[in-house]
């Protein structure tokens, strides 16, 4: 009877235990339900790579953090990788909270039994929550916290959220995390595009990647693939002749072993990357690990098209290049390459190089003198001048090679051929101060120009970024240009951070209907005028005491275009444009030593003609419209006056309504008196007739 109450007693006691714990139990159930609940959704944010795309979207490289991973949606995931990977990893995925407790109860029973925590029941949603937030240390610890996460992703997240998260996060080896990542270096293919074979392949590496994967182990590789086929087999989700035909197959493992895109245009990657620092305001490990899809203006057929033309300089020599593309109206950068080996130096010649860009700076100066008074048809002398300066000093500029016409000549013709003397004398009439004023506030020059005589020969140093800036806006009509690389930036998940075009419509208000009120910064008659004028190194009716300085290049050219190119002892430039399209190529050492070498000095040149012959196959044939009150006429050469059939070397050129020379050029008249005596009369009215000609001319024999 005792023993009988004693039984009873210790039964009552160990049911008050056992309610106990249960109640316990189901009070830290409740406590980390209602925590979870307050804690709201845990980040899902892990280092991914950033990727870089060409304005058609093709990926053109990638930027990796610590670890090579990158993230794609359950969409653009093979289906049969996902049903290979929950068939074997956790069959009840879409019923579970997270937690499979029938195996779980199993694992914890042995766990107990051999006093390890060596058996894992671990769901998808499990392996998640410790591939986000855990290290993978056996302990108590990590499992309760492991626990704790699980409930809250399974509580936020719908079950599709969490196998895309588990897919992209989960480790194959070989430094490759996710998915996609791990289909690219072992089968150097998309996780869009896989077979049975190849999915289960893939899908039983991560139970164990070093014991696993074919390259550490192909037999067990191969015994783990068998096992995943036959569960599925045994599933009914394949049938036996998807079976066999995937169990047979022999798989292509790529030779290449790397999940990193090949890089294309790295020199102009640099330049995204740091566009990217200042619209995100981040550094680069961030970019690095961010992953950020970057979507950039890179035209990737004129960036072939530009390193095809580079690869005309001599392998063998040291010499250096840097050339660089740019849409005029958009200033959207299509190509760059700012040198000949990126392996061999990342130094960017277009943007952080410093050079003379010698007459190549003429343009900006002409510029300045049509706003000041000057026309195309203004002449001035071409001789040897010395220019006494203010401080006592003085200086006495030369022309290529000593060549001079020793008589006057006009603007048209004096940038045609790079007179050197009238470009000087064109700046001291505008006064430098004035000239560097314009190159900086209407041109967008940021480094230092000195006021000096000698700015009209391009004797300060710029970047190659800064001319093709300046010359994409006199070839879009004087618009101002905001270079750029960037045009969208998106997080892992598809959010657009930066979107270019919202970004100008929210805080710029532009109207597409006003755009050029909105942003002229040059007056248009004289960017269209000073246009024309930059035509005219490739027109060779403008030849004089020597040859236009595009001569060399124009057998090569079956387009319009306009530019100037620039020669200093160590740089040679060549920049143009059409209304399409502006490009420029320096060419150069790095450590400014002499270019004596005559193929050296043609390379500039020649690389841009056969790069904007190649590019403008695919682009539009474009036209700036010539403003209303903009007017031509046909001049003659030597004098600046309006041409007559006596004159023997024309050109038309362009003027603002008013501006253009109302007087005609009788300096010829004499011989063609002779010639034609019964048209003269008819030819030019007697009102029209200059008597002291030469008196006007500007001689410049003193350096005024």
């Amino acid at each position: 009877m005792r023993r009988r109450y004693r039984r009873r007693r210790k039964k009552r006691r160990l049911l008050k235990i056992g309610f106990f714990l249960v109640l316990m139990m189901g009070a830290c159930v409740a406590v980390l339900l209602i925590a979870s609940f307050l804690l709201g959704p845990p980040s899902l944010e892990r280092p991914q790579n950033t990727i870089y795309y060409s304005d058609n979207e093709e990926v053109i490289g990638e930027e990796f953090g610590s670890e090579k991973r990158y993230w794609v949606s359950l969409d653009e995931i093979d289906d049969r990788l996902e049903q290979a990977t929950v068939w074997t990893e956790d069959q009840h995925f879409y019923d579970h909270f997270g937690f499979d407790f029938k195996r779980l109860a199993g694992a914890i029973l042995k766990d107990i039994r051999t006093m390890s925590l060596k058996e894992g029941a671990s769901t998808i949603t499990q392996q998640y929550a410790r591939n986000l937030f855990l290290t993978h240390d056996k302990t108590w610890q990590r499992k309760l916290y492991e626990a704790f996460y699980t409930i809250r992703l399974e509580m936020f997240y719908d079950k599709d959220e969490l196998l895309e998260g588990y897919l992209n996060t989960i480790y194959f080896g070989h430094g490759a995390y996710g998915i996609e990542a791990a289909s690219k270096y072992f089968f150097d293919k998309s996780a869009s595009d896989l077979s049975w074979a190849e999915a289960s392949m893939l899908a039983g590496i991560p139970k164990g990647p070093s014991n696993y994967s074919p390259f550490h182990n192909l037999d067990n590789a191969k015994n783990r693939q068998e096992f995943i086929l036959t569960n599925l087999y045994e599933k009914n989700v394949i049938d036996d002749v998807t079976y066999e035909t995937a169990l047979n197959e022999e798989l292509s493992f790529s030779d290449k072993r790397d999940i990193t895109t090949k890089s294309v245009a790295p020199y102009f990657q640099d330049v995204v990357v740091n566009e990217l620092k200042e619209l995100l305001d981040v550094d680069i490990e961030d970019i690095r690990s961010g992953g950020y899809k970057v979507y950039t203006t890179l035209d990737l057929n004129q960036q072939q098209a530009m390193k095809q033309a580079s690869d005309t300089i001599d392998a063998n020599s040291d010499i250096q290049m840097g050339a660089v593309a740019m849409n005029p109206d958009s200033g959207s950068v299509s190509a760059l390459i700012g040198g000949r080996n990126y392996q061999d130096s990342s130094f960017n010649r277009v943007t952080q190089a410093k050079r003379m860009p010698g007459s190549a700076f003429k343009p900006f100066l002409y510029y300045t003198a049509l706003e000041n008074g000057m026309t195309a048809a203004t002449t001035l002398m071409s001789k040897p001048t010395t220019f006494e300066l203010a401080d006592g000093k003085s200086y006495q500029p030369s022309n290529y090679n000593d060549y001079y016409a020793n008589q006057p000549i006009t603007m048209a013709q004096a940038l045609a051929l790079s007179d050197n003397i009238f470009a000087v004398k064109t700046n001291m009439y505008v006064t430098p101060e004035r000239f560097a004023q314009v190159a900086k506030d209407k041109f967008q020059f940021k480094s230092e120009l000195e006021p000096v005589p000698s700015l009209a020969l391009g004797t300060e140093v710029v970047t190659m970024q800064e001319m093709v800036t300046g010359y994409s806006i006199i070839a879009n009509g004087g618009l101002e240009v905001d270079g750029h690389t960037i045009t969208k930036v998106t997080d892992p998940y598809g959010e657009v951070l930066y979107d270019r075009e919202e970004e100008q419509t929210e805080d710029k208000g532009w109207n597409p209907f006003s755009k050029q009120e909105d942003e002229q910064v040059l007056t248009k008659e004289y960017a269209y005028i000073l246009s024309d004028m930059m035509k005219g190194m490739f027109q060779e009716e403008l030849n004089g005491y020597m040859s236009v300085t595009g001569a060399s290049i124009n057998d090569q050219l079956t387009h319009e275009y306009a530019g100037k190119s620039g020669t200093t002892n160590g740089d040679n430039w060549m920049i143009g444009f059409t209304p399409a399209l502006t490009t420029g190529v320096w060419v150069g050492y790095d450590d400014n030593r002499d270019i004596v070498k005559t193929r050296d000095k043609q390379y500039a040149k020649e690389v841009w003609a056969s790069f904007m012959e190649t590019a403008h196959k695919d682009l539009p044939e474009e036209h700036i419209t010539k403003p209303e009150n903009v007017v031509e006429a046909s001049i003659d050469l030597n004098t600046g006056y309006l041409a007559t059939d006596a004159c023997g070397q024309t050109h038309t050129m362009l003027f603002v309504r008013g501006t253009e020379p109302t007087k005609h050029c009788t300096i010829h008249l004499e011989e063609y008196e002779h010639e034609h005596p019964e048209e003269l009369d008819e030819m030019i009215p007697e009102d029209r007739l200059l008597e002291n000609w030469w008196e006007w001319m500007w001689t410049g024999e003193d350096g005024r």
